[in-house]
């Protein structure tokens, strides 16, 4: 039991526990490499045994699959899941980002045919935002979707640093259907099959060997109209949706990231490292910081259970979290040594990791102006091009760069 349980909430924690204890024997490697098609294999066949024991998509309707629980019974599974050291789901885009965005934005149809797939790892599914000239200005992006006459829309670009899309069936994708107003008015979101004709995927190789992210070619690729996500020229209230949905999944993650019980149990079992008077106040300033982003978690969290969509709020969850757990590990390094980056290390694969995290769903300069902006009510940085269209803008900055 946590010493912060209701009664309601121990009876749910020990229901779970159980659960893990009596087939975690089932459960695959908690890593592996996603090169590795048994070891993916592995991992969709333990996230259908979670999704038919309740244990993913905990906050979903009932109607679409999920339990229809609050936030902290999500908090819980993923707490247990850590505590027993098994994996979680595999799906972590779809079904903590896409999935939900589907269920806001999405057609009866949309939702019939792929919330079941998707939260049992039937279907894997990938977030085709970024762009090489895209990143945290996700409203510039370029790659285009042109009326292909009354047979839907034809699509052409290019979208990098796209996590699972290897192995993904779908893809989320935001394109632009309309360069001739501002840019954050002219874009639509897509349903994008990965087998579809002209889509072609790239590894992208990181520090650690893996090969995680991808680039995405998309070259005139056929969509029917029914591949639209919450209507033609809305791409950016729905992409928006899927941003606060991944500051939030990437924000109230301690558990997997730098989880202040392991970072402990590191410590606790080093003698020098326990008795060093600086190791020790490391360890109390990060752990205070991960516990107070999963303490302040839990009342943003009540969002969901309101049925409300988070807010820009999650964003500073995100940026103290990558931070803190970034310190989390520079710290386990330290103790351990050089042997921190080895293969076996449970350490080595997020010292290379997190890094690439600051930049996932926004950088923090990009998300300390919003929270600034948004949440604090201060004065907007100046923006030349508010109110151009997309076409305009693109001109200009040409201009800019000739030689």
């Amino acid at each position: 039991m946590d010493l912060n349980d209701t009664p309601e909430q121990a009876a749910y924690r020990e229901k779970v526990r159980a659960w893990l204890e009596a087939n975690k024997l089932q459960a695959p490697p908690r890593s592996g490499s996603s090169e590795d098609g048994a070891y993916i294999a592995s991992r969709r066949a333990w996230q259908r045994r979670l999704a038919e024991a309740g244990l993913a998509g905990v906050t979903w309707p009932r109607e679409y699959g999920g339990q229809g629980l609050g936030p902290i019974e999500q908090v819980t599974v993923n707490q247990e899941i850590s505590r027993a050291d098994v994996p979680g789901i595999l799906d972590v885009i779809g079904i903590g980002m896409l999935g939900p965005c589907l269920i806001a934005h999405g057609t009866e149809e949309q939702k019939s045919r792929y919330l079941g797939p998707m939260l049992h790892g039937d279907e894997v599914w990938c977030q085709l935002f970024s762009e090489p000239g895209a990143g945290s200005d996700l409203a510039a992006v370029q790659t285009r979707a042109l009326r292909n006459g009354d047979r839907g829309w034809m699509l052409s670009g290019q979208k990098v640093w796209t996590t699972n899309a290897q192995f993904a069936s779908f893809g989320l994708l935001l394109a632009r259907t309309d360069p001739d107003v501002p840019k954050h008015k002219g874009l639509t979101m897509f349903i994008v099959p990965m087998d579809a004709d002209g889509v072609s995927v790239r590894g992208l190789r990181q520090i650690s060997g893996e090969a995680e992210f991808n680039e995405v070619f998309l070259d005139n690729v056929p969509l029917d109209e029914d591949a639209v996500v919450g209507g033609v020229g809305n791409g950016w209230a729905t992409a928006l949706t899927v941003l606060m949905f991944e500051r939030l999944t990437i924000g109230f993650g301690s558990e997997n990231f730098g989880s202040p019980a392991r970072l402990s149990e590191l410590i606790a079992s080093d003698r020098a490292a326990r008795q060093d008077a600086e190791v020790r106040r490391r360890l109390g300033h990060v752990i205070t910081e991960l516990l107070a982003v999963r303490f302040n978690g839990y009342r943003a969290l009540t969002m969901l259970a309101r049925g409300q969509i988070p807010g820009t709020e999650a964003g500073l969850a995100k940026v103290t979290m990558v931070n803190s757990a970034v310190v989390a590990t520079d710290l386990a390094a330290d103790v351990i040594g050089p042997e921190a980056l080895d293969a076996d290390s449970d350490w080595s694969y997020l010292i290379s990791f997190l890094p690439g995290l600051k930049s996932a769903g926004g950088t923090e300069q990009i998300l300390r102006n919003t929270i600034g902006e948004r949440v604090l009510g201060l004065p907007a940085e100046p923006r030349l091009d508010k109110g151009m269209p997309f076409s305009e803008l693109r001109a200009k900055e040409r201009e800019a760069v000739a030689p």
